[in-house]
């Protein structure tokens, strides 16, 4: 499959975007949610990504910060995923929700690289924020790795939820032993159309335990987008996707087990479509086995 941007992607395909049937879902139609496994919370099932699109603290990343955020936030979205790695992102967006006002509208979660109290506390300083809502041990790679640390921190009232992370398949045994001997309350995890490993070995042991799931690239790296360039959606699925975006990441949601997707983008109009994924009904599933096919077969 060729590498293509979203951006790219949009650039290609706005003329026939501006044609396409008016989708058979209104946007009146209440948005999803899910509930967190371990509490019974409900969080909106479409969110934000932060890797590599605000990791420059600059006025014109915070410009776009605040659109996209406040588009994700008038469309029901609430959840918003960063970490201390990526770049200025957590400055940036803790500084659009202070000037907004916005902490009690969004549910931030952040990552860690190691149990560290000087990489926690750089956190709460840069997301200007006293607690977080969910804290994740990032890219876990080791077996043997404890969350001891995060469960006193969440004890101590300093984070509401915990969770692990990985977007490697060479780490899923790591990943599989500290899930089901720590049983978070999150796993967020690399998991799109085209890569599906996940949805075999990951996602029943989530279930098993309890942790909500989060997905990560659920664009598979820009890869979904370049493998569709310049086709049209099927007939079949236009009743339930209003674009390929909403198409790849409906697939996702159409499983329970996934708690939100969270689709990086500083661009507040691929942020409104893709909130449209969480609106109007999700694809049964005969109609996931043919957009299993259709995407194996390109």
């Amino acid at each position: 499959m060729t590498h293509m941007t979203r951006r790219d992607f949009s650039a290609l395909t706005a003329a026939a975007l501006l044609a396409r049937p008016a989708f058979a879902q209104t946007n009146e139609a209440q948005p999803i949610t899910r509930a967190i496994l371990s509490t019974g919370e409900r969080v909106p099932a479409v969110g934000l990504g932060t890797a590599s699109v605000f990791d420059s603290d600059d006025e014109r990343t915070r410009h776009a910060a605040a659109q996209v955020v406040r588009t994700l936030i008038d469309a029901g979205g609430r959840l918003i995923d960063t970490a201390s790695t990526y770049g200025d992102a957590e400055s940036v967006l803790g500084s659009v929700i202070e000037d907004e006002s916005l902490r009690d509208k969004v549910f931030v979660a952040t990552k860690l690289e190691e149990p560290n109290v000087a990489e926690l506390k750089r956190s709460f300083t840069r997301l200007k924020t006293v607690k977080l809502d969910l804290l994740q041990l990032h890219n876990v790679r080791d077996a043997r790795q404890s969350l001891a640390q995060f469960k006193a921190w969440k004890a101590q009232g300093l984070c509401r939820y915990i969770g692990i992370t990985s977007t490697s398949h060479a780490d899923f045994l790591a990943i599989e032993a500290v899930l089901g001997r720590e049983k978070p309350d999150f796993l967020q995890i690399d998991y799109s159309l085209d890569d599906r490993e996940a949805e075999k070995r990951i996602l029943p042991l989530a279930a098993e335990v309890k942790a909500g799931v989060l997905t990560a690239l659920p664009f598979g790296r820009g890869r979904l987008f370049g493998a569709v360039r310049g086709k049209a959606m099927p007939d079949w699925a236009k009743d339930f996707a209003g674009s390929w975006a909403q198409f790849f990441l409906k697939y996702l949601l159409a499983d329970e087990r996934i708690t939100t997707v969270i689709p990086g983008t500083s661009n507040p109009a691929h942020m409104a479509d893709n909130l449209g994924a969480m609106r109007g009904r999700l694809p049964d599933p005969d109609q996931r086995n043919r957009m299993r096919a259709f995407i194996d077969n390109l």
